[in-house]
């Protein structure tokens, strides 16, 4: 910057930057004196190192070129810790082996200082080679990361708090180096002004076009308010002495009245209706269940306020629909603007295979919108913009990571495709433990393999087999209980209008189907009355209806949570003459792995995988 900084006003200007440092400057203040003193020290500059020359490479137009071509070589594979199953892969040079676990791994002093002292006070040993120092350093790292292996909550009825606190601490750590960063930039500037003196040199580009730097996608508020008190948890004593609006947030995004001994007994009745659901379902839906939230979170020195105007916000937490609800009104109405997503150096999406049973193509909505020029200023000195920004260059800056507990067709191609991330990628690989040793009644499995000659054909190659092979059977058959299970809305609007153009005799439970005529259809169903029912996976998601007097299963498309299939089986039970029939294609291999079994089938993993390749028709599988 040279005369052009005083012109434009700022700092110092009466029009106040979003993205300035001078409403917090108490961060600069109560970190700075720990920060010099350890600047000597070989711990300080490494933890600086990854921050620093993250933010400050400059990309050239070959390797921009590059990028854009999508093509990733996976060269390297390290051991998952305490994952015999599981290893990590990745691009461009292996940083794992290089990494010393002795060292603060990146963090602030007094960061790192507080996570040791929160993970050793909740009983933990052996910090230094713990889970979540493993994962932390991998986050550090600014590369792309895939984690689809991650135990949910409500799988196990206990967070793994190895990954989230790994990433908490990450987001916590970006936010605090930046704001460091500009208040000691807004000094410096000061000074010099005030000397009448001239600032250049890349070092005071440390701005975006808006402040917030995290975006952190969940799915439900339970699941945002668990997230939100464990970044208040992690986050240093001295940057917490006063947190604004938590009454508010614990009345809006908790379980309600956690803190009223009437409310929990409401709490408790409630569960105790629920008891014939099963235990991961009470966990997942026990809470908050609103799917449609966003807060801006925003860290002033010595204190911490939530609900913060987004432009003013350090993070934003927010679910897809959320964002989506944002976006379509500032598509409508020419004042909003989403501007605020334009600077997202760091995006977590967590519990993706939640959100996958919500609606992905939000997702993806939400992240084509990330890093794109702004419509309007907002008060930014546009002198201390990094330069990759102004070259629309953010997207190659921002890391995301993902997170969730099985890997999806629709996830991998938002890994490969969106996330562009010039550090490289890493991401998870793993052989999953099988489910079908769950299924606990004798019944033959018969799998269907039909032929589709691409991925853009499935749907359509599996529907003329079930128009050709499948439902003739059932047509001519005086056999009734016959349950169609379906994955995909589409599929299950698709086989509703192809029964109705046959007049079949057959009742409907679909995830938008009205509760009146839930109970009727599975009455209709339950009496004979009705030949067919139509199910779809986000129905059983939501629900977990236990359907009764099943004769013949038909799943017309493999379950996307691969514990549904048991359940699903297994509602066969105590019926005469059960079967169980699955359609599949050589593109189902994602969902066909993770539902193989161990020593308890008949035909192993390999020889499945050896017929799967083949032209084979039928697969027997008996428990």
């Amino acid at each position: 910057m040279i005369n052009g900084a005083k012109e434009s006003g700022v700092p110092g200007s009466t029009e106040k930057s979003e993205d300035s440092g001078s409403d917090d400057g108490e961060i600069g203040a109560s970190d700075s004196d720990e920060e010099h003193d350890s600047r000597t020290n070989v711990e300080s500059i490494t933890s600086r190192s990854t921050f620093s020359s993250h933010l400050e490479y400059k990309l050239s137009q070959g390797e921009v070129d590059n990028l854009f071509k999508r093509k990733w070589n996976y060269k390297w594979e390290v051991p998952a810790l305490r994952a015999p199953n599981c290893k990590w892969r990745g691009t461009g040079d292996c940083f794992l082996k290089d990494i010393d676990m002795n060292e603060m791994c990146g963090l602030k002093p007094r960061l790192y200082k507080h996570w040791v002292d929160v993970y050793q006070g909740s009983g933990g040993t052996d910090f230094q080679s713990s889970e979540q120092r493993f994962f932390f350093s991998i986050c550090n790292s600014y590369r792309d990361v895939l984690h689809h292996n991650k135990k949910p909550f409500y799988l196990k009825g206990q967070e793994d708090s190895s990954i989230l606190d790994a990433y908490v601490l990450h987001t916590l750590n970006h936010v605090l180096r930046t704001r460091d960063l500009i208040s000691k930039n807004d000094a410096k500037v000061a000074d010099a002004q005030g000397q009448g003196g001239i600032l250049n040199g890349d070092g005071f580009l440390d701005h975006g076009f808006t402040r917030p730097k995290v975006l952190i996608l969940l799915p439900l508020a339970s699941i945002a308010f668990w997230v939100v008190k464990r970044l208040i948890q992690l986050t240093p004593s001295k940057h917490k002495v006063n947190i604004e609006h938590m009454d508010r947030f614990t009345e809006e995004f908790g379980s309600g009245g956690v803190e009223s001994e009437e409310e929990d007994e409401d709490v408790e009745n409630s569960k105790r209706k629920k008891s014939s659901k099963p235990s991961d379902f009470q966990s997942l839906f026990g809470g908050n269940n609103n799917d449609h939230f966003m807060i801006g979170i925003k860290y002033m020195g010595r204190k911490i306020k939530l609900y913060a105007d987004f432009y003013s916000s350090d993070i934003i937490v927010a679910s897809p629909l959320g964002l989506i609800t944002k976006i379509g009104a500032a598509e409508v109405e020419k004042e909003k603007d989403i501007d605020y997503l334009s600077s997202i150096e760091v995006l977590i999406i967590d519990h993706a295979d939640v959100i996958l049973m919500q609606n992905w193509s939000h997702v993806n909505t939400v992240v084509e919108q990330l890093n794109r020029l702004p419509v309007k200023q907002h008060g930014t000195d546009i002198m201390r913009i990094r330069p990759w920004y102004l070259d629309g260059q953010a997207q190659f800056y921002r890391q995301t990571i993902i997170l969730g507990s099985h890997l999806n067709p629709d996830v991998n191609s938002l890994f490969n495709r969106h996330c562009l991330n010039y550090e490289g990628k890493v991401k998870l690989v793993c052989l999953y433990k099988g489910v079908l040793p769950k299924v606990l009644i004798p019944v033959r499995q018969i799998y269907e393999r039909f032929e589709a000659d691409s991925i853009a054909d499935v749907d359509d190659a599996r529907f003329q087999y079930f128009c050709k092979k499948v439902f003739p059977k059932i047509k001519d058959s005086i056999q009734g209980g016959i349950m169609l299970c379906i994955s995909s809305y589409f599929e299950f609007v698709r086989l509703r209008n192809f029964l109705k153009s046959q007049e079949a005799s057959f009742c409907l439970l679909g995830e938008y189907t009205k509760q009146s005529d839930i109970s009727r259809g599975r009455v209709w169903f339950f009496q004979g009355q009705r030949k067919i029912m139509l199910y779809t996976e986000r129905a059983h998601f939501y629900h977990r209806y236990k359907i009764r007097a099943i004769q013949k299963l038909i799943i017309y498309s493999l379950p996307e949570r691969k514990e549904f299939y048991p359940e699903i089986v297994n509602m066969l039970e105590g019926s005469q003459n059960m079967s169980c029939t699955v359609l599949f294609s050589r593109f189902d291999q994602f969902r066909v792995r993770s539902f193989r079994a161990c020593n308890e089938m008949k035909v192993s993993l390999e020889n499945f995988l050896f017929l799967f390749s083949l032209k084979t028709k039928f697969i027997e599988i008996e428990i």
